[in-house]
């Protein structure tokens, strides 16, 4: 029979003991309670001592639980697949970080994370907006134009490096200024990996809850702004993940086990 441990979703502010029903990672209509010392608690369920699949089902029943504390309480997520032997291992690890963790709870109190991914709608408009911003690759471009079949492999894979440069180039200018028409509606924001030509923005921003229809409204006038040029995917209200992730005993062998999981 597999031990049972105590599966870690989220860090509160709160010293009471709580009860929010019976939605458990793992399929087993696990009850989700808190567990606390002096004013700081973990929001955990049972589950037995052993790593989870990193799966769709399992990491959005993760995220569900952590998203409903979030209607309530500022959270602070803790990663995916964490897990503690008892509670008195979680009451222990509460009062050996309390301040680090009370001082994170203020950072991140009443603050939301906003998901804004941008897309090019065309990229041969955006190939050709390259081509005339950067003369090397007209002229080179302009050179093969005239000598079809000629021209050497050289030449051919010179353009592909200042194209693919000009891309990235382009590709953070464009997200410098999508960035900066936030202006201070954003607390912070953090700038994530793209995949693809067409993806030249991938931002998280952390705002406050009373600011999110401001958020809101420049998103809409940015849509209007560049309809015809830019596809713009924005997702939210999200617990702060890129900016209050919390990992805990990364050391190997600690009783605390955790497995890393990208959103």
């Amino acid at each position: 029979m597999e031990r049972e441990g105590k599966y870690i979703y989220c860090i509160i502010g709160t010293g009471e003991e709580k009860n929010l029903g019976p939605i458990g990672i793992g399929g087993r209509n696990d009850e989700v309670t808190t567990c606390c010392y002096q004013d700081i608690g973990m929001v955990i369920s049972n589950h037995p001592f052993v790593r989870l699949a990193v799966n769709r089902r399992n990491t959005v029943a993760h995220e569900t639980v952590v998203e409903r504390v979030m209607e309530e309480f500022s959270v602070l997520p803790v990663r995916f697949c964490t897990l503690a032997t008892d509670v008195e291992e979680i009451r222990d690890l509460l009062a050996a970080r309390y301040r680090e963790f009370k001082d994170l709870l203020e950072d991140m109190d009443r603050k939301i994370e906003l998901n804004i991914k941008g897309l090019w709608k065309n990229m041969e408009m955006t190939y050709q907006e390259i081509t005339e911003e950067n003369k090397e690759i007209k002229r080179l471009k302009e050179e093969i134009g005239k000598n079809m079949g000629k021209v050497s492999l050289q030449t051919k894979m010179s353009i592909g490096t200042l194209v693919e440069n000009a891309l990235s180039e382009k590709k953070k200018k464009e997200m410098d200024h999508i960035i900066e028409t936030f202006g201070a509606t954003a607390a912070t924001h953090k700038r994530n990996s793209t995949i693809g030509d067409e993806m030249f923005m991938n931002a998280a921003f952390l705002i406050d809850k009373g600011r999110e229809k401001e958020f809101d409204d420049r998103i809409n006038e940015l849509s209007e702004k560049y309809e015809d040029r830019i596809k713009f995917i924005y997702a939210g209200p999200f617990p702060p993940y890129n900016f209050a992730n919390i990992t805990i005993y990364p050391e190997e062998g600690r009783s605390f086990r955790h497995h890393a999981f990208n959103r």
